[in-house]
């Protein structure tokens, strides 16, 4: 297993605590989660339905603001483990440093796996992935320069996982062009990770070749409803960007007492560069709040954002102690 955030039970190890004790701040997954209303039985008991499937399709679409091919599927992750077997193996290029997964996945796939850290390095690829807001620093990239790759790369795949809360920068609208692919995550923005929920959009014949490598039943009963009422709930979303926005702000404020700098992020997570990151990671587990660190960059300290009142004062306290 690859080194990932949200790996709770590795602090319980070492610093102690019950998982309910302690506040996960090592993921960028939202921490005030859409409300879970009740589940009708029939989405637990029933096999999903084609109308089912179809009707959280069109709740995807109008959230991404596109009418492009699209597949729901178990989540973002289930999607990059297929993307080696879109086409015939050969050079995979992806834009680094970013979520470690790419890498590996196509490695073990028999890809020529190489990361660049230009744009301009990733033209020759049969598959090129940028994440859009990129994982861990945030960096973003405009519109029109990604746009402009598609003639020089076989596929582009656009990771926007943490989109949600800046919609402006999403491709989602130009998803049904040749060779693009674009990758969401429901679980981040929306809280609910657990639900193991995420969309690929793209052309007709990746998705098609994508919904057929998934199965018949790739989201659960549950998934679907849940995943479909949040996503029309624009409300919600709007309010929740907004949220996440003031937070930044806050939880910059709190790293500056530090005497921490920040690197980037986006509006579910932050960057510090904290000079010794372990140690910074270990006086926040003294408090039972659990951060990410990495191991090729001793000072990078990644922080979610807290949810609660209660977590932002636990955090302010641990922070403030000697």
């Amino acid at each position: 297993m690859r080194e990932h955030g949200g790996n709770l039970d590795i602090a319980q190890q070492r610093f102690g605590g019950a998982a309910e004790d302690w506040i996960d701040l090592s993921t960028g997954i939202n921490r005030v989660p859409y409300p879970v209303v009740d589940v009708e039985p029939r989405q637990w008991s029933a096999l999903p339905s084609r109308s089912d499937i179809e009707s959280l399709d069109s709740a995807a679409r109008q959230a991404y603001g596109t009418e492009a091919p699209i597949v729901a599927i178990g989540g973002a992750q289930a999607a990059i483990q297929l993307l080696p077997h879109l086409a015939s193996r050969g050079r995979a290029r992806i834009l680094a440093p970013t979520y470690n997964e790419y890498a590996a996945v196509f490695s073990a796939a028999g890809w020529d796996v190489a990361e660049v850290s230009e744009l301009a390095a990733l033209a020759g690829a049969d598959i090129a992935v940028v994440v859009n807001p990129n994982n861990p620093d945030g960096r973003c990239h405009d519109r029109d320069e990604l746009l402009a790759l598609l003639p020089r790369v076989g596929r582009l795949v656009i990771d926007e996982s943490f989109a949600d809360a800046v919609p402006g920068i999403s491709l989602a609208s130009e998803a049904g062009r040749a060779g693009l692919l674009i990758l969401r995550s429901f679980g981040k923005f929306y809280g609910l990770a657990g639900v193991r929920l995420g969309f690929a959009l793209g052309s007709a014949p990746d998705i098609a070749a994508l919904a057929a490598m998934a199965g018949p039943w790739p989201v659960s009963g549950a998934a679907i409803a849940i995943g479909r009422r949040a996503l029309l709930d624009h409300d919600w979303a709007k309010a929740t960007a907004k949220r996440l926005a003031d937070d930044c702000i806050r939880l910059d404020a709190e790293a500056r007492s530090q005497g921490w700098t920040l690197l980037g992020g986006t509006p579910l997570f932050r960057l510090y560069q904290t000079g010794d990151a372990l140690a910074a990671q270990e006086r926040l587990a003294r408090g039972l709040i659990w951060s990410r660190v990495f191991r090729q960059e001793p000072g990078w300290l990644r922080l979610g954002l807290p949810g609660s009142e209660t977590e932002w004062s636990r955090l302010s306290a641990v922070l403030s102690s000697v």
